[in-house]
């Protein structure tokens, strides 16, 4: 491990002096990668300067102990202690931060939700799951846009797509792709028993046009009238689009916006992130099968979160985590989930390694 912060201490150092170098300078774009690089190793190279200072106090309070100075023996003990209790920390979060970053993690994202096993309970609880995504992403300072949305008349949501655009989005949600679950009282039960109904989330990374390459003899577009609101134009307007990729059988259609135009590029983008992740699922079994491990990556198949009304408690199954504050989540207050998903799942990767 030692090699490998030096290495990187050095090439942060490396390029230190190429954004100081006059002839760099006189080039914007190298100037701009440069930067980039050097920022992203930041963080990593001022905890790898920590460690070199935590080894150095080390030493120096090894040296006291030797020295036999009984006055200052049980402090440089007690020091000492402290220190290597510190060094192991340190070096645990070294190692997080040394793992392969994954390259999509500072993307956009479409996230998806669909109502599930329930009925119109399900579809309220699809509706109430959107809601949260969008106040955990106003927080978070993001920008959402519509891109599909499928309503019920009593205020539920069939289906919907959004656009989540903001930094690192997709490596703060990549974790929520999965069956959440909501066990309540519906509004229609008379009795008072407690219904389960599920709802599914796919959260897909979006992809670039170098990603995927997107043949248009491959597809189908057809243009629709859109419908729910949205003025007189709505319904006389053929605006909606409808994408089919007739290779794969993926359909997407968008019909947010009054443009045709723009209706057709937002739902290729949808179709090139649907395909995108098909391929790196496929590239990821690979993998597994190579070293014989797999670790989960929220499989939307899964049951990954239990939402109880009665008891004011969400629990998320991966991690076991039991939340006694369902009314926060819901407002958006997810980070704790968040930032537990990401420690669990970054320790299978450290167990995997």
């Amino acid at each position: 491990m030692f090699e490998k912060l030096r290495s990187i201490e050095e090439k942060y150092e490396e390029l230190t002096k190429l954004l100081e170098d006059p002839e760099v300078f006189s080039k914007p774009a190298e100037i701009q990668k440069y930067a980039k690089e050097q920022s992203d190793l930041q963080p990593l190279v001022d905890k790898i300067r920590g460690y070199t200072k935590l080894l150095s106090d080390l030493e120096g309070a090894e040296e006291i102990l030797k020295g036999g100075d009984e006055d200052l023996h049980d402090l440089a003990q007690a020091e000492l202690d402290e220190l290597k209790e510190k060094k192991l920390k340190v070096e645990e979060e070294l190692k997080v931060m040394l793992l392969p970053k994954d390259p999509r993690d500072e993307r956009n994202v479409f996230l998806e939700i669909r109502a599930g096993t329930g009925g119109e309970e399900a579809a309220l609880f699809a509706a109430q799951l959107l809601r949260m995504y969008m106040k955990y992403a106003e927080q978070k300072r993001w920008k959402v846009e519509t891109i599909d949305l499928n309503a019920t008349g009593l205020g539920g949501i069939k289906e919907v797509i959004i656009s989540i655009q903001g930094k690192n989005a997709y490596s703060r949600l990549k974790y929520e792709s999965g069956v959440h679950r909501v066990q309540r009282v519906p509004v229609t039960e008379a009795s008072g028993r407690i219904h389960t109904s599920a709802a599914t989330v796919a959260v897909l990374p979006e992809a670039d046009d170098v990603d995927i390459k997107v043949e248009e003899k491959d597809l189908r577009v057809d243009t629709f009238c859109s419908s729910g609101p949205g003025g007189q134009g709505v319904n006389t307007t053929y605006s909606a689009v409808r994408i089919v990729h007739i290779p794969t059988g993926l359909v997407v259609q968008c019909q947010d916006e009054r443009s045709q135009i723009k209706n057709k590029d937002k739902a290729m983008k949808v179709l090139r992130s649907r395909l995108y992740e098909i391929e790196m699922e496929r590239q990821e079994k690979e993998r597994a099968s190579s070293r014989k491990s797999q670790v989960g990556t929220g499989d939307r198949s899964e049951k990954v979160r239990t939402y109880n009304f009665p008891q004011n408690r969400v629990t998320d199954h991966r991690v076991g985590l039991t939340l006694h504050k369902l009314d926060r989540v819901l407002e958006g207050d997810m980070e704790e989930i968040i930032e537990n998903l990401i420690t669990h799942f970054q320790a299978k990767r450290l167990q995997g390694l």
